[in-house]
């Protein structure tokens, strides 16, 4: 029995593509999963895992259930279901599996300050490159999984070269990104690509009614999130929808010059939510741009947009939280 949740109809597509690659032998030793945040190239790239590591695969290439490979990763997944934070996030830190082929990369806890880095340094790399360096253990496959991609920090890219340029057998490295623009044109230059993508709005919405939303719901919640399936359940799913509304109550008022960015800023940063809302203020700015003619009012929304995201950036650098949020609401005035 297959212990991880099921794959939507859109992350079934890339993994029957991949699935056919691997049983062609076309599948390269570095791929580059592509596709928007929170679209499921975490859950895609676990599947394709299970798939590579069975010791003896069934005669559709399919997992067994049954080998020692198949038995230690169902008895990582159901280890990761019980030990996960109050967020949903695992409990455990990356780069720890039960399954002892199966590495993951992605933000550790700084041993400073008790708190996830914001990006993937050079150390962590070195010790996957090291890693595969080595027999698996299994004497089977081995993979190694990077997520976010995006966050792996630029110096640190070298380190992990030698390892793309002279692959072992075997041997599988898969970087997630949802903006492989970031990633050096060397890396991408040296990995096949299996991109995730939006499925057709009726598949969507068909999907978000399975998971339980009513169909005025879904429609609002797919419009809000641009056609994202993942978003708009999260959103419908939670309070995502009430926080969109208050963000776009709040673009208006500083619009008419009814409150200050500052006084805005400090709000929205205080519950450690700020990046959401920035999401959501650079929607909005696309959604008020759309079907405009005059050249100075797409220029001004254009400015809100791109403000929003490079304050989203910011967050992730050593900038103080609530002046990066304050900037781009002053673009609201």
């Amino acid at each position: 029995m297959n212990p991880l949740p099921a794959m939507t109809p859109w992350q079934q597509r890339a993994h029957a593509q991949a699935c056919e690659a691997i049983r062609a032998g076309h599948f390269g030793h570095a791929t580059l999963m592509i596709g928007p945040q929170h679209i499921g190239k975490r859950l895609l790239a676990e599947h394709l895992a299970r798939r590579v590591l069975c010791l003896s695969p069934q005669a559709d290439g399919a997992a067994c259930d049954a080998c020692k490979s198949c038995r230690l990763f169902a008895a990582r997944t159901q280890l990761e279901a019980l030990e996960v934070r109050p967020d949903g996030t695992p409990a455990h830190p990356w780069g720890h599996s039960a399954h002892p082929d199966l590495f993951f990369l992605g933000f550790e806890i700084h041993p400073k300050t008790g708190k996830p880095r914001t990006e993937i340094v050079i150390e962590q790399i070195r010790a996957l490159t090291e890693k595969m360096g080595l027999t698996a253990q299994l004497g089977g496959a081995q993979v190694v999984i990077v997520d976010p991609a995006d966050a792996v920090n630029w110096h640190a890219w070298n380190a992990i070269l030698k390892t793309l340029e002279e692959p072992q057998p075997g041997r599988h490295l898969w970087l997630l990104s949802s903006s492989p623009a970031q990633l050096p044109a060397t890396i991408r230059s040296r990995c096949q690509q299996l991109t995730v993508r939006l499925p057709p709005r009726a598949e969507a919405l068909e999907w978000l009614r399975q998971r339980g939303h009513g169909a005025a719901l879904a429609e609002e919640a797919l419009d809000a999130a641009r056609g994202h399936p993942g978003l708009a359940d999260a959103w419908a799913s939670g309070d995502g929808l009430d926080v969109r509304r208050a963000v776009l109550r709040d673009a208006q008022a500083l619009a008419r010059g009814q409150v200050a960015a500052v006084e805005v800023a400090q709000r929205w940063v205080a519950d450690g939510r700020a990046d959401e809302r920035l999401r959501h203020l650079a929607e909005h700015a696309l959604h008020e741009a759309a079907g405009l003619t005059d050249p100075a009012a797409t220029r001004t929304l254009a400015a809100r947009f791109d403000a929003a995201n490079r304050a989203r950036g910011l967050l992730r650098t050593t900038v103080r939280t609530d002046l990066a949020v304050a900037e781009a609401l002053l673009a609201w005035r």
